[in-house]
């Protein structure tokens, strides 16, 4: 039956994709008049206009994302949300989830996509992770979003999570911007996105739920840089114990793992 079903999976993905790019084309006009109001009042904008783009495709490839507060968002308040990191999903998945001004902490590399790269300068912080000087200009860059009101989303894994556990080892840049700035991080978990598309084939995509929990807010008040490590194990922990308690599909048994039945 599977075999049966996979062309009518190819014949969705094909679906999504034209679909992804047809609205990005269609918005690409509003996008390029909003990218004349500057990096943060056109970047606000043109964030809103990727939320619009999200809603519209979500609705059009049949996935319902739903939104879960462990602990109420208070709407007044800046954040530095930190979410895991499973799927190629996850970028659409998190301007349905950050519904407020916000930039993400990207990779570098994508700026170069014709159109979407566009887009994408105005959208995100970006990082070139292999290089310490890059990575430095990228903890300046989030201080100074930070500072015109704006919060930051970080996936804190840097890359996929290709391992069988809930998450990867954690970069510390999110948590010395949180301790420098005093701003509290909000950690988010996407339950779903490695179900809809996992990182190993966008063949993988299907249509149906999608969750994301936003979970206690985690204080930095009264930390130094040298709490750094305590707080990125806080925040950790927390997100590991959440994402077993839900019973993602990546995490795997200790048994499976091992290869015994």
């Amino acid at each position: 039956m599977h075999v049966l079903l996979r062309p009518l999976q190819w014949l969705y993905c094909i679906y999504a994709l034209l679909l992804f790019i047809g609205i990005m084309l269609l918005l690409f006009p509003f996008i390029l008049i909003a990218s004349l109001f500057g990096r943060i009042t056109g970047g606000n904008m043109i964030y809103r206009l990727c939320t619009l783009w999200g809603d519209i495709w979500f609705f059009l490839i049949f996935i319902d994302h739903r939104n879960y507060y462990e602990q109420p968002l208070d709407k007044n308040k800046q954040y530095i949300f930190v979410a895991n990191h499973i799927s190629f999903l996850d970028a659409p998945i998190l301007v349905k989830t950050v519904r407020r001004p916000v930039r993400a902490l990207g990779k570098t590399e994508m700026a170069n996509v014709p159109i979407f790269g566009f887009i994408y300068k105005y959208a995100v912080v970006r990082v070139d992770r292999s290089d310490a000087d890059n990575r430095a200009k990228s903890v300046r860059n989030m201080r100074s979003i930070l500072k015109k009101g704006i919060s930051i989303i970080v996936f804190p894994e840097g890359t996929f999570n290709m391992t069988p556990n809930p998450l990867k080892e954690f970069y510390d840049g999110a948590f010395r911007v949180a301790i420098e700035t005093q701003m509290p991080i909000k950690p988010i978990l996407f339950l779903d996105a490695y179900d809809r598309m996992n990182y190993k084939s966008i063949f993988s995509f299907n249509p149906g739920k999608s969750r994301a929990v936003f979970l206690e807010e985690v204080a930095v008040e009264g930390l130094t840089q040298k709490d750094v490590p305590v707080l990125k194990q806080k925040v950790y922990s927390l997100m590991d114990k959440k994402l077993r308690e839900y019973k993602v599909s990546w995490v795997k048994a200790p048994s499976m793992v091992n290869g015994q039945s």
